[in-house]
């Protein structure tokens, strides 16, 4: 039997652990196995967290963005789809610090800003539900 995780949470908690590195914070959450139930960890968190959370029978830990592979790989892929010329660019953009703000300013200029944003959408969205599948949630809205 699949546990429901509602999607709005559970992306919003993929965000919280995704976003958290370029803060400097350990941003984590878990979700209960049994329950769908999204438990929140960090700094600004007031939850308690149940004792047993880090129990991976229990509570499986929601992943970060790197292990869909949903970071700079799927910048380079939009850009091989989009503005294959811009490729080299991108690449060099990639290498030092302040990537995303280059990487999306230069979208902004091609006026492909709203397409990346449908196209990480998607992306993200597809690599959960298929995570939910491989872990025994089913995703509801």
């Amino acid at each position: 039997m699949s546990v429901p995780v509602d999607f709005n949470e559970l992306f919003a908690a993929y965000e919280w652990v995704s976003g958290g590195e370029g803060l400097g914070m350990d941003c984590r959450a878990y979700i209960s196995r049994s329950t769908g139930t999204v438990h929140w960890c960090g700094e600004g968190v007031d939850e308690e967290l149940p004792e047993d959370i880090e129990d991976g029978t229990l509570y499986i830990a929601v992943p970060h963005k790197n292990e869909f592979d949903l970071g700079r790989s799927l910048a380079f892929r939009f850009v091989e789809e989009h503005l294959p010329r811009s490729r080299e660019a991108v690449h060099k953009f990639f290498r030092k610090r302040g990537a995303y703000a280059k990487f999306k300013s230069l979208l902004a200029s091609a006026g492909v800003l709203d397409a990346w944003h449908v196209y990480e959408g998607k992306a993200v969205e597809s690599a959960l539900r298929e995570w939910c599948e491989e872990n025994g949630f089913v995703l509801v809205r």
